[in-house]
């Protein structure tokens, strides 16, 4: 039975599903003079719009590759975005661009019938919802989202969300999304790290009855007029980014969000992080930030401070209080370790093997295919910490953490994950936790208390806070770091720290891709149950990751620059795509009897590590790379890594179990 269900699981897992490992070029369609910066299918899939530089919209029979129409849209620069008008009989195409304008065009005489000038920044995206008919949003770069009418007795847009309410007057609207099971709900990617999700039924409802209230114009101080109900706004950042944020500055590194979707059932928020990598949040099942260390004064008694819900309390074995980390107290036992079943130990060991290879993604991608099939193993998320520790790219010691919590819940007496655990903090700039953490190991593992590892980080966590110390003053009266404002006139409201306060964590994380040329490169969810991820990218290429593995199963070549648009089908096993090319593509499942499909990438982890290396380049690096100038820092070395910390590690690290 054991060996059926590896054959099974090998079928399902090593092998994944036909149309992915054949999904190749069916057709090029083109028509368009300049880039292509938006695609979008019509509800039935038989009909494909375009928008482009060329200010010309384009609505194709993809199935037969036809052009049916092109018109000038009447806008004065690129288009950015494209929508057809949910029960308009696909007759209404609405599209913004970046003369800061709103067209609405009746295709069945290609005229354009309403413009709307309210923003007065470029218009980034539109969204629709079908249970809102008459009805469309916009968000734009003046950091508005705007909510129009097209009801014969009104054709107006009121401003629903004002951002620089919120983040001062630099906040940029990049890109919004309506939920497709529950149309009340509104996404917003921005400026930032932090995603937005709002209730648009509770903004109505709050704006109604401030108006109807007869001391609506009258209130003072205390009971100052929120602009947003409380209940109306829920956060969400991947947990590690705050805190990065003065780094990244520092080094011009933008984050901001370019795409956001939900998934087909309105339970999953997927997003494309501009700067960093993409992430998945999941609605219904919510997390802190595990790093989320609020300052003393905010703590309230019922708080769960490292993230989890509060189910998750004493019983993992960290005590969470309210400067960070504390194991439980007391020697270490070491408790028994479920069994792995023979193929789940084979995997393990492939893993393993990876690893001593230095093979760091492959060791991640085999844990990861274990971890699935046995979520409760402490020891798998214990191997996968530490090769995460080891590859070092953009967010991986913030996922290792994730994993040394976990393989610490499942076993409180893991001694190497507790050890990684205080290595995790230090790196992610928490040395003040680190050392509390690292004290605590020493205390539960006595006979590790002097081991070089032990020393090592010691000795690193001492260096780090004596140069702290230097610049302390500054920190005082800041609050956390992780949600502090960066200067310029970003000027953060009380009620902005709230909401990033009680933001919610990731789920998945994608990487591979590289996001920060520019800030209309979107991820979607692919395959007939949502199965896939798919993302652009600067290389020209365009990455599919299975969700639930987060694993890299497929790369394709999409533009000769770059690929910013993938709209998926809404109900076959079809993906159209474009960039720079002035063209837009068809991709499928191509025939088994076909040549060799050109367009794949086989080299996945080489451009996987360049991505990384691209990232973290120095911009102007990235400009003369893109002029196609060599820059020997840029192509060789470390994915965006350092030194590697832990080669004194000693037997706490080093190699996984």
């Amino acid at each position: 039975v054991q060996e059926r269900g590896a054959l099974g699981f090998e079928r399902h897992y090593h092998v994944t599903d036909p149309f992915i490992r054949r999904l190749g070029l069916e057709a090029e369609l083109q028509g368009h003079s300049g880039c292509v910066n938006c695609l979008e299918w019509n509800e039935k899939g038989d009909l494909l719009a375009s928008g482009s530089d060329d200010q010309h919209t384009i609505v194709w029979d993809p199935l037969h590759h036809k052009k049916l129409l092109s018109m000038h849209t009447g806008h004065t620069a690129n288009i950015f975005s494209v929508k057809f008008l949910p029960h308009s009989g696909d007759r209404i195409l609405i599209t913004g661009a970046a003369d800061s304008k709103v067209h609405v065009h009746d295709l069945t005489v290609k005229e354009t019938i309403h413009m709307f000038g309210d923003h007065t920044n470029r218009v980034k995206r539109i969204a629709t919802a079908p249970m809102w008919p008459n009805t469309f949003w916009s968000a734009a770069e003046d950091g508005l989202i705007r909510q129009y009418d097209l009801r014969e007795n009104s054709k107006r847009s009121e401003v629903l969300i004002d951002l620089t309410e919120y983040c001062g007057q630099l906040v940029e609207a990049k890109c919004l999304t309506v939920n497709p099971q529950d149309n009340n709900y509104l996404a917003v990617g921005a400026s930032g790290p932090f995603v937005r999700l709002y209730d648009i039924r509770m903004i109505h409802n709050h704006r109604k009855s401030m108006k109807q209230s007869p001391s609506a114009g009258v209130h003072t101080f205390c009971d100052r007029q929120k602009p947003l109900p409380d209940g109306a706004a829920q956060y969400y950042v991947a947990g590690h980014l705050p805190v990065k944020l003065p780094d990244y500055n520092n080094r011009l590194r933008v984050l901001v969000a370019t795409y956001v979707t939900f998934s087909p059932d309105g339970t999953e928020l997927l997003v494309n992080m501009g700067g960093e990598q993409v992430y998945l949040f999941d609605l219904t099942y919510k997390q802190r930030p595990y790093t989320f260390l609020l300052p003393k004064k905010c703590h309230t008694s019922g708080e769960v401070q490292n993230g989890k819900t509060s189910t998750n309390g004493v019983s993992n074995g960290i005590h969470l209080h309210s400067n960070g980390f504390r194991l439980s107290e007391g020697r270490a036992h070491v408790s028994p370790q479920v069994e792995l079943p023979p193929y789940l130990e084979r995997i393990k060991q492939q893993a393993n093997e990876a690893f001593a290879c230095q093979l760091w993604t492959q060791a991640i991608q085999l844990y990861s295919k274990a971890v699935q099939k046995a979520p409760n193993n402490a020891m798998l998320y214990g191997n996968r910490a530490a090769a995460y520790m080891k590859r070092k790219w953009d967010g991986d010691h913030y996922d290792a953490l994730r994993d040394c919590l976990k393989a610490i819940s499942l076993n409180p007496c893991h001694l190497k994950a507790h050890f990684r655990l205080a290595r995790c903090l230090f790196e992610l700039k928490y040395v003040a936790e680190a050392l509390e953490c690292l004290d605590d190991f020493k205390g539960k593992f006595p006979e590790q208390a002097h081991s070089s590892a032990c020393d090592a980080l010691d000795r690193d966590i001492n260096a780090a806070l004596f140069s702290k110390s230097d610049n302390a003053e500054d920190k005082k009266g800041g609050g956390p770091i992780r949600l502090r404002a960066t200067g310029r006139k970003d000027s953060i409201s009380e009620d902005e720290m709230v909401l990033r306060e009680r933001s919610y964590d990731y789920k998945f994380r994608y990487c591979g891709h590289c996001n920060t040329t520019t800030d209309i490169k979107e991820a979607n969810f692919f395959g007939s149950n949502a199965q896939y991820i798919v993302s652009g990218s600067d290389d020209g290429s365009f990455f599919i990751w299975e969700k639930e593995t987060t694993n890299l199963v497929r790369v394709l070549q999409g533009d000769e620059s770059i690929v910013n648009c993938l709209q998926p089908h809404p109900s076959y096993c079809f993906l159209a795509t474009s960039g720079i090319d002035p063209v837009v593509r068809l991709w499928n499942p191509r025939p088994e009897s076909e040549t060799l499909n050109g367009r794949v990438v086989v080299d996945m982890e080489g451009a996987s590590q360049a991505n990384q290396r691209r990232m973290n380049a120095d911009p102007l690096e990235v400009m003369l790379l893109n002029m196609g100038y060599r820059i020997t820092g840029l192509t060789s070395g470390g994915a965006g890594g350092s030194d590697d910390e832990d080669s004194s590690e000693g037997q706490v690290q080093c190699r996984p179990s």
